[in-house]
């Protein structure tokens, strides 16, 4: 609900996310419970979808998600990306499609190379529901898709590289966990929102290479995701794909 241009950042995200041009049914996932009431307001008030269920089974309340609306295939974005892509979100969605068939599932995340905070998943619906019938370990549960992209000889597994060959994944963090990322991502939106709303991948490196100061807001931050409290359950994620908090000085 923290402000960005004078709208709360999921509002901001939301219409990034519907700003994509193979954009479905758009849909916030929340919970049930009652600090997650405002959600459920804020996306009435803009007519947007919103289903809530349960608050750590974020497989199941991403399955009942696409049951309730028949869809064939579901993409899932987190929340916590407001400056998330639409091209990029298009372009995962496109590859997924172009080779139809061949793919239970298409990421940019296996192994990642945009900056963080550009984290799209494309699956079958057949793929969630095997997931959902068979996954039973908290992380699983709680991270909706590891039983899938963990599991290579189960499911055909496909993953979206940026087209420039570079690999910002531990370096831009442009995802927000904390104050220092609300901050980073507040002056973000204050230098290009106003010109153009859906500003590009390419116009925020622009910024940054304009104003280094503002890639040191929350730098101390940048590698630091999910995987290192799981590195021992995940057979596909290396050390070198997180950064453990002792690391940081």
């Amino acid at each position: 609900m923290l402000p960005l241009c004078e709208q709360p950042l999921l509002l901001r995200m939301a219409d990034r996310v519907m700003a994509s041009e193979l954009a479905g049914k758009v849909v916030v996932a929340t919970t049930t419970n009652e600090e997650d009431l405002a959600t459920v307001s804020l996306c009435k008030q803009h007519s947007i979808d919103v289903y809530q269920g349960s608050k750590f089974d974020l497989l199941d309340r991403h399955y009942q998600v696409a049951n309730k609306y028949k869809a064939t295939h579901v993409v899932r974005i987190p929340s916590d990306c407001p400056l998330i892509d639409p091209a990029i979100i298009d372009r995962v969605i496109d590859y997924f499609f172009e080779n139809e068939g061949q793919y239970d599932y298409v990421s940019n995340l296996h192994p990642a190379t945009y900056p963080d905070g550009n984290d799209v998943e494309i699956m079958s619906f057949a793929a969630l529901e095997q997931a959902w019938e068979n996954a039973i370990s908290p992380m699983e549960l709680e991270h909706t898709t590891p039983y899938i992209w963990e599991r290579a000889s189960q499911f055909k597994i496909g993953n979206v590289s940026w087209e420039t060959g570079l690999d910002y994944s531990m370096s831009h963090r442009w995802t927000i966990d904390y104050p220092e990322d609300y901050e980073f991502i507040k002056q973000v939106y204050e230098a290009l929102y106003s010109t153009n709303k859906n500003f590009s991948i390419q116009d925020i490196l622009r910024l940054l290479h304009n104003r280094p100061d503002l890639d040191e807001i929350n730098s101390k931050w940048a590698g630091v995701n999910w995987y290192r409290h799981h590195l021992h359950e995940l057979k596909t994620v290396s050390r070198e794909q997180t950064k453990i908090l002792e690391q940081i000085a």
